[in-house]
């Protein structure tokens, strides 16, 4: 673990941040619920379906981002694998598709911090295996797909 923080580099990472005027103790258990992260997790437009949820260091999660194109389902397959697990503060996944060999899979970490307001600083750092492959997911959209997906947070949050 302590090699993968030494290799962060601006040219492969992306960085999205957003404030939740939630606790952290609630924006944190909303990752760790399997039943909550189906409800909100991914892009608007797209519906998560599990497959295997053992969201816990040392778990994975197996999934389908699913959505209507041009009239015809879509299905997006991830799996995103727990390395570690700090409660209330962190969480870091290896994340891309159900292949574990996948040579375009990156590293995710979310970082929670409460601020004297009540309110949750979440900032999730991407990092990619090469600056190239960053690129190619910026250009199809990740950035904006990103914050979709904390807006469904927040907003799943809220309700």
């Amino acid at each position: 673990m302590e090699k993968l923080f030494d290799t962060w580099s601006i040219e492969r990472e992306i960085v999205l941040v957003k404030v939740l005027k939630h606790p952290r103790h609630k924006v944190f258990a909303a990752w760790l619920d399997p039943a909550a992260l189906a409800q909100w997790y991914g892009p608007a437009g797209l519906n998560i379906e599990s497959h295997e949820a053992d969201i816990r260091e040392g778990g994975q999660w197996r999934f389908d981002m699913v959505g209507i194109f041009e009239g015809q389902e879509q299905r997006f397959p991830n799996l995103m694998r727990f390395l570690k697990i700090v409660p209330d503060e962190l969480i870091v996944v290896d994340y891309g598709t159900p292949d574990p060999d996948d040579p375009d899979r990156f590293y995710m970490t979310m970082t929670f911090d409460e601020q004297t307001d009540g309110k949750t600083v979440l900032t999730m750092r991407q990092l990619h295996p090469s600056r190239q492959r960053r690129q190619a997911v910026v250009g199809f959209g990740a950035v904006e797909y990103g914050l979709q997906t904390l807006d469904g947070l927040a907003t799943w949050l809220d309700s």
